[in-house]
Protein backbone atom coordinates (compact mmCIF):
# COMPACT_ATOMS: atom_id res chain seq x y z
CA UNK A 1 0.00 0.00 0.00
CA UNK A 2 1.36 3.41 -0.97
CA UNK A 3 0.98 5.72 2.02
CA UNK A 4 1.63 8.83 -0.09
CA UNK A 5 4.26 10.13 2.33
CA UNK A 6 6.91 10.97 -0.26
CA UNK A 7 8.30 14.42 0.47
CA UNK A 8 6.26 14.97 3.62
CA UNK A 9 8.30 16.62 6.36
CA UNK A 10 8.31 14.73 9.67
CA UNK A 11 9.70 15.53 13.10
CA UNK A 12 10.05 12.52 15.40
CA UNK A 13 10.98 12.93 19.06
CA UNK A 14 12.83 10.40 21.20
CA UNK A 15 13.96 8.83 17.95
CA UNK A 16 17.37 7.39 18.80
CA UNK A 17 16.01 4.05 19.98
CA UNK A 18 12.91 2.05 20.82
CA UNK A 19 9.49 3.04 19.56
CA UNK A 20 10.53 6.53 18.49
CA UNK A 21 13.25 5.08 16.29
CA UNK A 22 10.80 2.60 14.81
CA UNK A 23 8.42 5.41 13.88
CA UNK A 24 11.19 7.51 12.34
CA UNK A 25 12.43 4.54 10.31
CA UNK A 26 8.98 3.63 9.01
CA UNK A 27 8.28 7.22 7.92
CA UNK A 28 11.69 7.60 6.28
CA UNK A 29 11.33 4.36 4.34
CA UNK A 30 7.99 5.61 3.02
CA UNK A 31 9.79 8.60 1.54
CA UNK A 32 9.23 11.25 4.18
CA UNK A 33 11.94 13.78 5.02
CA UNK A 34 12.55 12.87 8.66
CA UNK A 35 14.29 14.76 11.45
CA UNK A 36 15.24 12.59 14.42
CA UNK A 37 15.47 14.29 17.81
CA UNK A 38 17.06 12.88 20.96
CA UNK A 39 19.41 14.05 23.67
CA UNK A 40 22.49 11.96 22.93
CA UNK A 41 24.13 12.99 19.68
CA UNK A 42 26.31 9.89 19.37
CA UNK A 43 23.41 7.45 19.71
CA UNK A 44 21.29 9.63 17.44
CA UNK A 45 23.92 9.65 14.69
CA UNK A 46 24.11 5.85 14.75
CA UNK A 47 20.33 5.60 14.58
CA UNK A 48 20.17 7.89 11.55
CA UNK A 49 22.89 5.90 9.81
CA UNK A 50 20.96 2.66 10.35
CA UNK A 51 17.93 4.20 8.66
CA UNK A 52 20.03 5.45 5.74
CA UNK A 53 21.54 1.99 5.33
CA UNK A 54 18.01 0.60 5.04
CA UNK A 55 17.41 2.84 2.04
CA UNK A 56 16.04 6.13 3.34
CA UNK A 57 17.12 9.20 1.38
CA UNK A 58 16.68 12.27 3.59
CA UNK A 59 17.31 11.74 7.30
CA UNK A 60 18.37 14.60 9.55
CA UNK A 61 19.27 14.75 13.23
CA UNK A 62 19.30 17.29 16.02
CA UNK A 63 20.68 16.50 19.47
CA UNK A 64 18.38 18.40 21.80
CA UNK A 65 16.28 18.05 24.93
CA UNK A 66 12.76 18.32 23.62
CA UNK A 67 11.46 19.02 27.13
CA UNK A 68 13.09 22.47 27.04
CA UNK A 69 12.06 25.50 25.00
CA UNK A 70 15.56 25.72 23.50
CA UNK A 71 15.45 22.06 22.50
CA UNK A 72 12.07 22.42 20.83
CA UNK A 73 13.24 25.50 18.95
CA UNK A 74 16.35 23.67 17.73
CA UNK A 75 14.27 20.74 16.52
CA UNK A 76 11.88 22.96 14.59
CA UNK A 77 14.72 24.95 13.01
CA UNK A 78 16.28 21.72 11.72
CA UNK A 79 13.07 20.15 10.48
CA UNK A 80 11.38 23.25 9.14
CA UNK A 81 7.59 23.37 9.34
CA UNK A 82 6.64 19.71 9.72
CA UNK A 83 3.66 18.09 8.07
CA UNK A 84 4.01 15.28 10.62
CA UNK A 85 4.84 15.48 14.32
CA UNK A 86 5.47 12.40 16.44
CA UNK A 87 5.87 13.29 20.11
CA UNK A 88 7.64 10.93 22.44
CA UNK A 89 9.50 11.25 25.71
CA UNK A 90 10.89 8.67 28.08
CA UNK A 91 8.53 7.70 30.83
CA UNK A 92 9.16 8.89 34.39
CA UNK A 93 10.63 6.61 37.01
CA UNK A 94 8.55 3.81 38.50
CA UNK A 95 8.02 3.45 42.21
CA UNK A 96 5.69 4.03 45.17
CA UNK A 97 3.78 7.32 45.15
CA UNK A 98 4.91 7.91 48.75
CA UNK A 99 8.44 8.38 47.44
CA UNK A 100 7.62 11.06 44.86
CA UNK A 101 8.20 14.73 45.54
CA UNK A 102 6.60 17.74 43.91
CA UNK A 103 9.69 17.98 41.70
CA UNK A 104 9.09 14.42 40.51
CA UNK A 105 5.53 15.30 39.56
CA UNK A 106 6.49 18.53 37.83
CA UNK A 107 9.15 16.70 35.84
CA UNK A 108 6.67 14.02 34.75
CA UNK A 109 4.10 16.61 33.71
CA UNK A 110 6.70 18.68 31.88
CA UNK A 111 8.08 15.69 29.96
CA UNK A 112 4.95 13.72 29.21
CA UNK A 113 2.22 16.34 29.04
CA UNK A 114 3.42 19.90 28.57
CA UNK A 115 6.24 19.29 26.08
CA UNK A 116 3.98 17.56 23.53
CA UNK A 117 1.43 20.34 23.96
CA UNK A 118 4.10 23.01 23.44
CA UNK A 119 5.22 21.31 20.22
CA UNK A 120 1.64 21.18 19.01
CA UNK A 121 1.30 24.90 19.70
CA UNK A 122 4.29 25.52 17.44
CA UNK A 123 3.18 23.42 14.47
CA UNK A 124 -0.60 23.65 14.42
CA UNK A 125 -1.10 27.00 12.68
CA UNK A 126 1.23 26.21 9.75
CA UNK A 127 -0.59 22.89 9.41
CA UNK A 128 -3.91 24.75 9.29
CA UNK A 129 -2.57 27.02 6.56
CA UNK A 130 -1.47 24.00 4.49
CA UNK A 131 -4.72 22.16 5.20
CA UNK A 132 -2.77 19.07 6.16
CA UNK A 133 -1.19 17.81 9.35
CA UNK A 134 -0.61 14.63 11.26
CA UNK A 135 0.22 14.50 14.96
CA UNK A 136 0.81 11.22 16.74
CA UNK A 137 1.61 11.10 20.44
CA UNK A 138 3.31 8.00 21.78
CA UNK A 139 1.75 7.53 25.21
CA UNK A 140 1.15 4.21 26.99
CA UNK A 141 -1.37 1.43 27.46
CA UNK A 142 -1.37 2.60 31.07
CA UNK A 143 -3.73 5.37 29.96
CA UNK A 144 -6.42 2.68 29.64
CA UNK A 145 -5.09 0.15 32.13
CA UNK A 146 -2.99 1.91 34.81
CA UNK A 147 0.14 0.17 36.07
CA UNK A 148 0.53 0.54 39.82
CA UNK A 149 4.26 1.33 39.89
CA UNK A 150 3.95 3.84 37.02
CA UNK A 151 1.75 6.41 38.75
CA UNK A 152 3.77 9.37 37.48
CA UNK A 153 3.30 8.16 33.92
CA UNK A 154 -0.36 7.27 34.45
CA UNK A 155 -1.15 10.78 35.63
CA UNK A 156 0.87 12.83 33.14
CA UNK A 157 -0.10 10.84 30.07
CA UNK A 158 -3.77 10.87 31.02
CA UNK A 159 -3.59 14.66 31.14
CA UNK A 160 -2.21 14.74 27.60
CA UNK A 161 -4.95 12.36 26.48
CA UNK A 162 -7.64 14.68 27.77
CA UNK A 163 -6.08 17.67 26.03
CA UNK A 164 -5.81 15.87 22.71
CA UNK A 165 -9.45 14.81 22.85
CA UNK A 166 -10.49 18.45 22.63
CA UNK A 167 -7.85 19.80 20.24
CA UNK A 168 -8.27 17.00 17.70
CA UNK A 169 -11.89 17.97 17.16
CA UNK A 170 -11.11 21.66 16.83
CA UNK A 171 -8.68 21.18 13.93
CA UNK A 172 -10.19 18.20 12.08
CA UNK A 173 -11.93 20.50 9.59
CA UNK A 174 -8.52 21.69 8.36
CA UNK A 175 -7.28 18.26 7.35
CA UNK A 176 -5.35 17.74 10.56
CA UNK A 177 -5.56 14.56 12.62
CA UNK A 178 -4.26 14.05 16.13
CA UNK A 179 -4.13 10.58 17.63
CA UNK A 180 -2.40 8.76 20.46
CA UNK A 181 -0.65 5.42 20.08
CA UNK A 182 -0.75 3.40 23.29
CA UNK A 183 1.97 0.74 23.36
CA UNK A 184 1.69 -2.28 25.55
CA UNK A 185 4.70 -4.49 26.17
CA UNK A 186 7.20 -4.01 23.36
CA UNK A 187 10.77 -5.29 23.26
CA UNK A 188 12.46 -2.06 24.34
CA UNK A 189 14.89 -0.84 26.97
CA UNK A 190 11.94 0.55 28.95
CA UNK A 191 10.41 -2.93 29.18
CA UNK A 192 13.64 -4.28 30.67
CA UNK A 193 13.88 -1.42 33.16
CA UNK A 194 10.37 -1.90 34.53
CA UNK A 195 10.82 -5.66 34.71
CA UNK A 196 14.03 -5.23 36.71
CA UNK A 197 12.27 -2.89 39.12
CA UNK A 198 9.48 -5.41 39.68
CA UNK A 199 12.03 -8.18 40.22
CA UNK A 200 13.93 -6.09 42.78
CA UNK A 201 10.77 -5.09 44.65
CA UNK A 202 9.26 -8.58 44.77
CA UNK A 203 12.33 -10.78 45.06
CA UNK A 204 11.21 -12.72 42.01
CA UNK A 205 13.75 -13.50 39.30
CA UNK A 206 13.82 -11.32 36.20
CA UNK A 207 13.02 -14.34 34.03
CA UNK A 208 9.93 -15.12 36.10
CA UNK A 209 8.77 -11.52 35.84
CA UNK A 210 9.16 -11.58 32.08
CA UNK A 211 7.36 -14.91 31.76
CA UNK A 212 4.54 -13.60 33.90
CA UNK A 213 4.12 -10.63 31.60
CA UNK A 214 4.15 -12.86 28.53
CA UNK A 215 1.42 -15.08 29.96
CA UNK A 216 -0.76 -11.98 30.45
CA UNK A 217 -0.58 -11.18 26.72
CA UNK A 218 -2.93 -13.25 24.54
CA UNK A 219 -0.44 -13.02 21.67
CA UNK A 220 2.12 -14.70 23.98
CA UNK A 221 4.92 -12.44 22.83
CA UNK A 222 6.21 -8.91 23.24
CA UNK A 223 5.61 -6.48 20.43
CA UNK A 224 8.17 -5.83 17.73
CA UNK A 225 8.94 -2.07 17.56
CA UNK A 226 8.76 -2.30 13.75
CA UNK A 227 5.06 -3.16 14.07
CA UNK A 228 4.55 -0.03 16.10
CA UNK A 229 6.42 2.05 13.53
CA UNK A 230 4.23 0.75 10.72
CA UNK A 231 1.08 1.68 12.65
CA UNK A 232 2.47 5.16 13.20
CA UNK A 233 3.30 5.59 9.51
CA UNK A 234 -0.24 4.64 8.54
CA UNK A 235 -1.76 7.15 10.96
CA UNK A 236 0.55 9.82 9.55
CA UNK A 237 -0.53 9.15 5.98
CA UNK A 238 -3.32 10.75 3.93
CA UNK A 239 -4.98 7.33 3.95
CA UNK A 240 -5.80 7.77 7.66
CA UNK A 241 -7.50 11.12 7.24
CA UNK A 242 -10.77 10.00 8.84
CA UNK A 243 -9.16 8.80 12.07
CA UNK A 244 -8.72 11.50 14.69
CA UNK A 245 -8.97 12.01 18.44
CA UNK A 246 -8.41 8.32 19.04
CA UNK A 247 -6.37 6.29 21.51
CA UNK A 248 -5.16 3.27 19.56
CA UNK A 249 -3.98 0.38 21.69
CA UNK A 250 -1.19 -1.89 20.48
CA UNK A 251 -0.84 -4.53 23.17
CA UNK A 252 -1.30 -8.00 21.71
CA UNK A 253 -4.78 -8.22 23.21
CA UNK A 254 -3.73 -7.60 26.82
CA UNK A 255 -6.44 -5.05 27.60
CA UNK A 256 -9.50 -7.07 28.64
CA UNK A 257 -12.20 -4.49 27.90
CA UNK A 258 -14.48 -3.90 24.95
CA UNK A 259 -13.95 -0.13 24.67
Amino acid sequence: MDLYLQGKVALVCGASQGLGFACARALALEGAVVTLVARRGDVLAKAAERIREDGAVDVRTVAADITTAAGRDAALVTSGAPDILVTNAGGPKPGDFREWTRDDWMSALDNNMYSPIALMQSVIDPMIERRFGRIVNITSSAVKMPIDILGLSNGARSGLTGFVAGLARQVAQYGITINNLLPGAFSTVRLQETARRVAEDTGVSLDEVQQGRLMAIPARRFGDPAEFGDACAFLCSPRAGYITGQNLLLDGGAFPGTL
